[in-house]
């Protein structure tokens, strides 16, 4: 439960960052759909880690802070370019460019597939059981 509030609060941040970036009138960044994703990810990634280490795995030991950090942040950088890449396929291979069709192939799938890789990934190395 913690870990999916966590996530939702950083899905919020991603996908309502995206959005606002890329499709809500006057975006500065209407035509760089990917650049957005990036940016709004890396937004989430913050807003994830704080809430992961400060409440959802906080009763886990703190090890050495600067590996947790790297590894997090690098798993991370793994599942963003998960759903970057989803993205990425949308609109450079399939040819989807609406606003419904980025919210799927990059909020939806990547972002599902993403998040799987995570949860696993941060149960197993970064916020290791006593």
């Amino acid at each position: 439960m913690k870990f999916g509030s966590v996530g939702a609060i950083a899905y919020v941040v991603a996908v309502g960052g995206f959005n606002a970036l890329v499709h809500l009138p006057g975006a500065p960044l209407k035509s760089k759909p990917v650049t957005a994703s990036i940016i709004s990810g890396a937004l989430s990634i913050m807003v994830a880690y704080f809430g992961n280490r400060h409440w959802t795995w906080r009763d886990r030991p703190k090890g050495n802070l600067s590996r947790e950090i790297s590894l997090f942040f690098a798993l991370n950088l793994i599942g963003l370019a998960i759903g970057t890449l989803t993205l990425a396929i949308s609109r450079y291979v399939l040819g989807f460019d609406s606003a419904l069709a980025d919210n799927i192939s990059a909020n939806v799938i990547g972002v599902g597939i993403g998040t799987l890789f995570r949860f696993y990934s941060y149960r197993k190395w970064v916020f290791k059981s006593a």
